[in-house]
């Protein structure tokens, strides 16, 4: 395969139709999440799941025809490193920490290679994003100069590592060694994510750190009148006061305890940055003391629209023919071993919106967290890589529950045919780093 190093009038036009089919707009500087993409490749990737999508289908990803006939999965939809962390378990309702993947909002039935290339072309353009950090390519709030990043040897190591935990996970789920019950809940002393996953315990309700770090404390505030969420943020706007009644109205059906508060989230995430999304804080009824702060727990509200895999796949199985938010429901409650024990979807002025809690404790990995530094480079990295291959390996097994078909399978296709996802992988990432590139010419000529 050659390297692509610019775009084709023809990528050009290729890559707008994606991006309008999305965004309702060709690219524009006036966009917050097309501003949000233009930051460097890693964001482009983000924002631009449909592309991807588009991309496989079109052949513009070869994968061997043996990945496709595995038997069909839950997947994420929108895998990249990201997209795992350390969360609670049961959302809000649960203390227990593990490692897992943590977004679901483009989930649906599909073939598991898609989030695994995915997955594997987000660690190229993160080596490349840490790069530029370094050299100050690209833009960072902290001065690290200093620091050493990791290369691509580094990622071409980690890729295969990447694979080799995912292959010996569904080895294991499939001759019993590993319960499907299972998760990541533990990191050594002194491995690199340690302190991450330190962190998110703190958070925890059960931690010391709750009524300061987590989640709730950081999101809210208490009032005269008693707990508020915190106005007038970049991420928090407060509602007029019809338009507050009338979305407490439509959702108090799917909450578990009085609604406190509402606010709309402003500038979530990269991929859907430009959907509706509220914040409820629920808990007990006003007046509130410290008592009655632990009892509270935050609620999302959001847009659901189709899963990115979908318009370009529509007809792999009839669940995916679900609506957006039931679909991701049904996926998230699937793959994950103890899902948010408030999640559900609902229908309010003919948009389908996703009801779930938020983690008081949610641990997210960025590139620069496992990809700057001495102790990442000498094993951190790929510390990280193996615990996203067990986990997301973990999480695609628990699709089928009634048998070990898909992890039997899986363990010889990817044994015979991994290189090829590492060499599609590779390709691909140069392909998005010339896509970007044209990108931000487009928003400067805009």
């Amino acid at each position: 395969m050659t390297t692509p190093e610019t775009c084709s009038a023809e990528r050009a036009a290729f890559i707008t139709e994606q991006i309008v089919r999305t965004d309702s707009s060709a690219p524009d500087a006036m966009i917050t999440k097309h501003n949000k993409m233009a930051d460097n490749p890693f964001a482009f990737y983000r924002g631009s799941a449909q592309l991807f999508y588009a991309d496989l289908q079109a052949g513009n990803i070869p994968l061997p025809t043996s990945f496709t006939e595995l038997p069909l999965t839950c997947v994420t939809g929108d895998c990249h490193l990201s997209n795992f962390g350390f969360i609670t378990e049961e959302g809000s309702h649960g203390d227990n920490v593990i490692f897992a993947p943590n977004d679901f909002d483009d989930a649906c039935v599909g073939h598991a290679c898609w989030d695994i290339i995915r997955y594997l072309c987000s660690l190229v353009l993160a080596a490349d994003y840490c790069q530029g950090v370094a050299s100050g390519k690209y833009l960072h709030e902290k001065n690290n100069s200093e620091k050493p990043a990791i290369t691509q040897d580094d990622v071409s190591k980690a890729m295969s590592l990447f694979l080799e935990q995912y292959i010996a996970t569904c080895k294991a789920l499939h001759t019993g060694l590993l319960l499907r019950d299972s998760a990541v809940e533990s990191v050594p002393e002194g491995a690199r994510l340690h302190k991450a996953f330190c962190k998110a315990q703190r958070r925890s309700a059960l931690g010391e750190e709750f009524v300061t770090k987590s989640a709730l404390a950081k999101a809210v505030f208490m009032a005269d009148e008693g707990l508020q969420f915190i106005r007038n943020t970049d991420k928090f706007s407060p509602l007029a006061a019809h338009h507050y009644n009338e979305i407490a109205t439509a959702f108090a059906p799917y909450m578990d305890d009085e609604i406190i508060d509402i606010v709309v989230r402003n500038n979530a995430g990269t991929g859907s940055v430009n959907l509706e999304r509220f914040y409820f804080l629920v808990g007990p009824a006003k007046p509130h003391d410290e008592r009655s702060f632990s009892r509270c727990h935050i609620v999302e509200v959001k847009q659901q629209r189709e899963a990115a895999p979908l318009y370009y796949f529509p007809d792999l199985s009839a669940i995916n023919r679900l609506n957006p938010a039931h679909l991701t429901a049904r996926c998230q409650r699937r793959m994950q071993r103890r899902p948010d024990l408030l999640l559900d979807e609902a229908i309010w002025q003919n948009k389908h919106y996703l009801v779930r809690s938020r983690h008081h404790a949610r641990v997210s990995i960025k590139p620069e967290d496992i990809g700057l530094g001495k102790k990442n480079v000498a094993g951190g990295f790929d510390d990280f890589v193996a615990l996203c291959g067990k986990a997301l390996a973990l999480a695609h097994a628990r699709s089928d529950r009634r048998s070990t078909r898909y992890e039997e399978q899986a363990v010889k296709v990817f044994t015979q045919n991994g290189q090829a996802l590492i060499d599609g992988a590779t390709h691909y990432a140069h392909q998005v780093i010339a896509d970007h590139n044209w990108f931000v010419n487009a928003l400067l000529k805009g």
